[in-house]
């Protein structure tokens, strides 16, 4: 199969579509970026919630995926003067943009899991 286009794209709109992509990417690269913001669609938490959201991320990884998020203005980072300090992360208004992008992925991505265990169970069993 390949992508169909209405018209076939100049060089330059080829080399503009790349760079966004590039961009995109950049931005939203690793595994845990996606699932952490999904992890904060229902509104603000605490470090700890958040990883205990995602399970299988460490602190470390944590931390230097929400700076990230929230130098590229997706996360905002607040703090309370409380005893102890309390920390929330919340999604920024910008983060809806995503909504388009994180509900394509999770269509593609339930649909690819089925055609993988419907093309595994089809496998002859080796014996």
């Amino acid at each position: 199969m390949m992508i169909q286009y209405k018209t076939k794209p100049t060089a330059e709109a080829c080399l503009a579509s790349i760079n966004a992509v590039r961009d995109a990417l950049y931005v939203l690269n690793g595994k845990w970026k996606m699932p952490l913001i999904i992890a904060l669609v229902n509104g603000p938490k605490r470090f700890k919630d958040i990883q205990r959201s995602l399970q299988d991320i460490t602190p470390k990884v944590l931390s230097k995926e929400l700076r990230d998020l929230e130098m590229n203005e997706f996360v905002e980072r607040k703090v309370f003067d409380t005893v102890p300090v309390t920390v929330l992360y919340e999604l920024t208004p910008y983060a809806d943009t995503l909504g388009p992008i994180l509900e394509a992925l999770r269509a593609w991505g339930t649909e690819h899991r089925q055609r993988i265990v419907e093309s595994r169970r089809s496998e002859p069993v080796a014996v």
